[in-house]
């Protein structure tokens, strides 16, 4: 495992897979979780859990963290190595539709703020979703790495994670370097060793998570 620089890190939303990175992140690294509700904001930094998750609430109570929660957006992007993007994307049955506006306001201000920042698509989204939004911003600094936790052993399964998997621009070698590192990120803040993690390109990356959604 390398040493890594002092590296800053946001993560956009504190639902639990927001929260869940944030906590394992911020055991190494600063990081900065961002959300649009006072409350929760509130009880992050008095280190108490907006959301059931047992290893959430062990880990603000007992471990020396480097996190803030903040509302500001600007302050969190501004400078950030990575912008973990966790905002929600509701699905909505009637129109067989992904509403993904949370998550295009939030490369908006990134690529504002800190137009060199590496986003990495956290949030659930359609297969197709990665190539298109890049390809609409023009951001070169979007990539994805779907989650598989379970809403209240969220940090446990980023703890104890099956897989680890991003995709990535396998042809843009900044870019898959950046994949590598936000690998190495998760390895660093898990307890399970030596586990499985997998690069490929985007349109793969979301089919894993669509397909693991289904079975």
């Amino acid at each position: 495992m390398r040493e890594f620089k002092d590296l800053k890190i946001a993560v956009a939303g504190t639902g639990y897979v927001g929260l869940s990175i944030a906590t394992l992140l911020a055991q190494h690294h600063k990081v900065i979780a961002v959300d649009i509700i006072l409350e929760k904001v509130e009880l992050i930094n008095n280190r108490k859990s907006p959301i059931q998750d047992d290893y959430i609430e062990k880990y603000l109570a007992e471990k020396d963290l480097n996190l803030t929660a903040t509302l500001d957006a600007k302050e969190s992007y501004a400078d950030a190595d990575f912008v973990v993007i966790a905002a929600p994307t509701n699905y909505d049955s009637k129109k067989n539709f992904f509403d993904t506006s949370a998550v295009e306001n939030v490369i908006g201000l990134v690529m504002e703020y800190a137009p060199d920042a590496i986003m990495v698509i956290k949030s659930t989204i359609p297969v197709g979703y990665t190539k298109s939004i890049r390809e609409k911003t023009g951001s070169k600094n979007i990539i994805f790495s779907p989650e598989f936790l379970r809403e209240s052993k969220a940090l446990y399964d980023n703890l104890y994670p099956s897989r680890i998997i991003v995709g990535t621009d396998m042809e843009d070698e900044r870019l898959a370097e950046a994949a590598h590192t936000f690998a190495e990120l998760l390895q660093e803040g898990a307890i399970k060793e030596n586990i499985d993690t997998l690069f490929m390109g985007f349109t793969e990356a979301e089919a894993v998570k669509l397909f693991a959604n289904t079975y």
